[in-house]
């Protein structure tokens, strides 16, 4: 008779971050931004759900909201952010919790490192960069 092998993991009673730990993330990551960089931001809510709603899917044309890892919603620097008029909508980033899940499984960053380029990623669309620009940026960097 075969004898159990005593390993134990740590993750044997652990369950997947809830969104109030990929809240902690996000927050911890903007915490470690420069000051400037921070200071360009402005107020942008991060907020964290399971999925993109079926109305965001829809106006970016996708399917699958597995696909959909985030999203910047609002008015980006270049559309003139700093002009707030009456009525408008916050900017906001928008963190999947569900699909940012799917990704950390299959890939070998850490979560902490899928949240921040996540939301990094997105800070960069309020600052009007294009998803090609962002790829050109980071091709350049690596």
């Amino acid at each position: 008779m075969a004898s159990m092998h005593p390993f134990r993991s740590d993750w044997s009673d652990r369950r997947a971050p809830a969104l109030d730990v990929f809240q902690a993330i996000a927050s911890e990551v903007l915490a470690n931004m420069p000051d400037e960089f921070l200071a360009m931001c402005g107020n942008i809510e991060i907020r964290m759900t399971e999925y993109a709603q079926d109305e965001m899917l829809d106006s970016l044309g996708i399917e699958d909201p597995n696909d959909l890892l985030g999203l910047f919603q609002g008015r980006g620097l270049a559309q003139g952010a700093a002009e707030l008029h009456t009525g408008q909508m916050p900017n906001r980033i928008w963190l999947f919790r569900r699909p940012i899940l799917d990704y950390w499984a299959a890939g070998e960053d850490t979560l902490g490192e899928v949240v921040a380029h996540v939301l990094i990623h997105e800070i960069g669309h309020h600052f009007g960069l294009s998803d090609d620009d962002m790829e050109q940026i980071e091709a350049a960097a690596d």
